[in-house]
């Protein structure tokens, strides 16, 4: 059995964040599981042919550690895993992680006043557990009858088949989100034929993205406030169209003629314009800029199928109208498990039961998306409603650290083992966040998106602007926690961590 002061769940943008953070305070007894065979989290789960970030380069990255050498000001997928990857090293964090270990279990041991971690690794002991598995992390399967019994390829897009050749094959790609439409037309030119199934349409913006100049860069590299004023200029332009999605969603009427304007330029066909037109308000679900999906679907080979699928048999795939379609391969781009994450379901509190039972009854519910009541010493990161429909989540998450960190040192000053959010303020905070989220689009737009949970409730998106959120997680609230005294040492004897030199 081993033993750190804080243990962390995850190396992708959150996990490697805190662990940087945590080095800077001078703080360096802690480890971190991750479960790949690398760093980066959904940037090395997610290696599918066109995977880019559909945030510009410049808010995609953390603000102590800007990247001059982003090729595009929309960043491909291999560009932000080398630039996690290189930060990791660049702030000495990669000694303290442990690399192909999985978190199995983390329950609160309140004699010891500890986190009991059962990783694949072994039994791991820690003060304070940080929680950065992200929220984009578990593949959701959808339940299809007779999925299991394909004969050919299938597999989901964030478990990409490297090995898996599809040129001159029949190929279904099963979802229209934001993976599919960068995934369809990677993939229409090689393909003999391409099924899209479309349960609803996305809403599809012109692409702003361009190669960032040579020039642009050498500038960035020698002057870092120039990158910093892009930023700032991004941020604030990003922050704008908040107002729309979670004020007054009449504001987004322009982004709808411009989503119009883009389908007829690029469709011509009426009746594939009919099938591709959402009947929602934009924002509803996650805007997607694309500038290559629309023509792709005209193409001769791909058809868009927008009726259901009743069955997959061996060799084909069957539709609610009694169509029978062969396929070879089957990419299953059907997003994630956001609201029921199973990680959730393996952390367990003071009452043993898991954050997931919790949430199951109540809807995710989590303190400013960072604790909650019931689970000492335990800090959710990217948490319940931290999540954003127009900027970057790198933005909440180094708040969320910032937050963290405060707390980490509220219980130094006052030698507390243990800090848990009070009832009444994580109630009250919930409770709020809900009446605001009434007035936004994602509740008002006329959709069913992956932001709602079975019941309804959107406890994925941030219902404000994210100044508002780093207003808030600028100072540790200590007055809404309880701080527990130090206990007795467990009988147990531990092993103490030892980072690697």
């Amino acid at each position: 059995m081993s033993h750190s002061r804080i243990a962390i769940v995850g190396a992708g943008f959150a996990g490697l964040g805190a662990a940087i953070r945590l080095c800077q305070e001078g703080i360096d007894d802690f480890v971190v599981f991750e479960k790949n065979s690398d760093v980066g989290g959904t940037w090395w789960d997610n290696s599918y042919p066109g995977c880019q970030c559909d945030v510009p380069s410049h808010l995609y990255s953390f603000s102590f550690a800007l990247n001059p050498e982003w090729s595009n000001t929309y960043s491909p997928q291999p560009e932000i895993w080398a630039y996690l990857r290189r930060t990791a090293e660049r702030f000495d964090v990669l000694p303290h992680i442990r690399l192909n270990t999985a978190v199995l279990d983390a329950c609160w041991d309140e004699g010891t006043k500890t986190w009991r971690l059962e990783t694949s690794a072994g039994v791991h002991t820690a003060d304070v557990l940080i929680g950065a598995n992200g929220a984009l992390s578990e593949p959701a399967t959808p339940d299809i009858r007779g999925l299991d019994r394909f004969q050919g390829r299938a597999f989901h897009s964030a478990r990409w088949d490297e090995a898996e050749q599809l040129a001159g094959k029949k190929v279904a790609v099963i979802g229209t989100g934001a993976s599919a439409i960068q995934i369809v037309p990677s993939i229409q030119p090689d393909v003999a034929q391409l099924h899209v199934f479309q349960r609803t349409p996305p809403w599809v913006l012109p692409h702003s993205g361009r190669p960032i100049k040579d020039v642009e860069r050498k500038i960035y590299r020698r002057v870092h406030l120039a990158q910093r004023a892009v930023r700032a200029l991004v941020y604030w332009s990003r922050e704008l169209v908040a107002y729309g999605m979670t004020r007054n969603p009449r504001m987004l009427k322009p982004v709808r003629r411009m989503a119009v304007r883009h389908m007829h330029d690029q469709v011509k066909d009426p009746a594939l314009r009919k099938k591709i037109t959402p009947s929602y308000t934009p924002g509803c679900k996650r805007l997607l800029p694309s500038n290559d999906y629309y023509p792709a679907l005209t193409k001769d080979n791909v058809e868009v199928v927008t009726d259901g699928i009743t069955e997959v048999n061996e060799h084909s795939i069957v539709t609610a109208d009694g169509t029978e379609r062969e396929v070879d391969v089957i990419v299953l781009a059907t997003g994630f498990h956001v609201t029921d994450n199973p990680m959730m379901e393996r952390i367990r509190g003071r009452d043993r039961r898991s954050l997931l039972d919790h949430w199951r009854a109540h809807g995710a519910q989590a303190y400013l998306g960072t604790t909650v009541p019931g689970y000492p010493n335990f800090f959710l990161l990217a948490g319940p409603n931290t999540g954003i429909g127009h900027t970057s989540l790198v933005v909440m998450i180094e708040a969320q650290i910032a937050y963290v960190i405060g707390a980490l040192k509220a219980m130094a000053a006052r030698g507390a083992a243990t800090v848990e959010v009070r009832p009444e303020p994580f109630e009250i905070y919930n409770t709020e966040l809900q009446s605001k989220m009434g007035r936004t689009v994602w509740n008002t737009g006329g959709c069913s998106s992956w932001y709602l949970d079975a019941e309804g409730r959107n406890t994925t998106l941030w219902p404000d602007f994210t100044w508002k959120f780093r207003q808030r997680t600028r100072r540790f609230d200590a007055e809404h926690y309880e701080f527990g005294a130090p206990s007795k040492p467990a009988a147990v004897p531990t092993e103490r961590v030892e980072v690697a030199s």
